[in-house]
């Protein structure tokens, strides 16, 4: 990844000429029960605290470039779990919040009507859990002519096995595996672009988080 150097602020990243990296004009981002409950039972690779950092930096990244956000949880209506996780929902203030009872959120009417109403083709589903509720969405969405991509690291599971068996099972359906860091780069890629005026202080915030975090792991 190149230096943070000063740009003299230029025009908006354009498409990559094949089209197979994505732009981020081109997605929306969908996040699928972050809740507190299902928080507490990740027993998979890249931990909580971690899963937390992730997805607010992913929100960070999608408000200053003007992605679209679908947010949805499952069972707080029904009083079975609580909302989404605060330090995540900060994030999103003014995002209405799709609660659903369907483990599979592209059973609940409302939440693709959301996701349709964005007009992206491309969609960024991120998920807690990932072999439940990360998964499910996913293959129906990559089946109605979606493309999707997952990001490995902002996402978990009840153990590391149903974690590694489900990314398999996305992979194999044909989903796009990615990583928070890596994502973020992809979607403007060009340090003259415009895009890279708004997300250099963010970049630097989550380098900064990252560091910190290691060197207290």
């Amino acid at each position: 990844m190149a230096s943070f150097r000063k740009s003299a602020g230029g025009t908006s990243q354009p498409p990559s000429p094949q089209g197979v990296v994505w732009n981020h004009d081109e997605v929306a981002l969908i996040l699928i029960d972050y809740q507190k409950e299902m928080f507490e039972q990740i027993r998979s690779e890249t931990d909580p605290e971690r899963i937390d950092l992730n997805t607010r930096f992913l929100i960070r990244v999608a408000n200053a470039v003007g992605i679209p956000v679908v947010l949805s949880t499952v069972g707080v209506e029904m009083g079975v779990n609580g909302p989404t996780r605060s330090s995540i929902a900060a994030e999103l203030p003014d995002a209405k919040v799709i609660d659903r009872t369907s483990m599979n959120a592209w059973e609940d009417a409302s939440f693709r009507a959301a996701v349709i109403a964005t007009g992206k083709k491309r969609l960024i589903i991120c998920a807690l859990y990932t072999e439940i509720c990360l998964t499910f969405p996913v293959i129906e969405a990559l089946k109605e002519g979606f493309e999707v991509m997952y990001v490995a690291d902002a996402v978990g599971g009840r153990s590391q096995l149903a974690h590694a068996t489900a990314l398999q099972r996305l992979a194999q359906a044909g989903a796009i595996p990615n990583t928070a860091l890596a994502l973020s780069t992809e979607l403007f890629r060009d340090w003259k672009s415009s895009e890279a005026e708004r997300l250099r202080p963010i970049l630097v915030w989550y380098l900064g988080e990252m560091n910190g975090y290691s060197s207290h792991s």
